[in-house]
């Protein structure tokens, strides 16, 4: 399976936010990685679909867009509008969850579902089992701010989740977000990771680093 790095543009300057997209895209990077946050579910704020919009102009960059929100089935259509390729959604909030990945895909767009450090891959396996997913991702920090250090454990649902796909014919990737640097990727790898979301890892580094770290990855450049 292809793998990702997916820089967040998170860590990018909020001043600047196209600069952080011109980066990326200068890099070669296939994706761009999104997280929005309400100040609710996470205890911080991000930004919103007009932003997306913004950024989206002029970019092809694929647009993998993280909805850490108490209620995000009812920003799909907004997010989607805005030009997401992929939308993620929580399964730790109370909502329908197949009804909003259904609605995902009438959209005619990519969907994943995301769980946090504490949750166990059980509470998606009814989820993995009922409808097609692209992505499920393991968050490998707590969410809601960018410098966290890397949880190893997470690694060990990434395993369970690897296992599963070659069970059955749900051939999603798999996606870790949080901490993740050049350190972690070879036991990301061999824990069955396909995309990697790199904040500060990514932007703080020079062109040469980033580099070597998609190349570490395995990502075609």
């Amino acid at each position: 399976m292809e793998k990702i790095l997916a820089p967040s543009i998170l860590a990018g300057n909020h001043a600047n936010l196209k600069n952080a997209l011109k980066i990326a895209e200068t890099d070669q990077r296939k994706w761009i990685h999104l997280d929005i946050m309400d100040g609710h579910f996470v205890p911080n704020l991000s930004f919103g679909p007009q932003t997306v919009a913004d950024l989206r102009e002029g970019s092809e960059l694929f647009f993998d867009v993280h909805l850490m929100l108490d209620n995000p089935h009812l920003y799909i259509d907004a997010f989607s509008k805005a030009g997401a390729d992929l939308i993620t959604i929580h399964i730790e909030p109370s909502y329908d969850h197949l009804e909003a990945i259904n609605h995902i895909r009438s959209l005619d767009k990519k969907v994943g579902v995301a769980i946090n450090p504490s949750t166990p891959v059980d509470d998606i396996l009814n989820i993995i089992n009922s409808v097609k997913l692209d992505l499920v991702l393991c968050m490998t920090v707590n969410p809601g701010f960018g410098g966290q250090s890397f949880i190893h454990d997470v690694l060990e649902k990434v395993e369970k989740l690897a296992a599963i796909r070659d069970e059955i014919s749900n051939n999603y990737m798999i996606e870790v977000d949080g901490g993740v640097g050049p350190e972690h990727v070879q036991l990301c790898l061999d824990s069955g990771v396909d995309v990697f979301v790199a904040g500060t890892a990514y932007f703080k580094r020079s062109e040469s680093e980033r580099r070597a770290f998609a190349e570490s990855v395995g990502e075609n450049i």
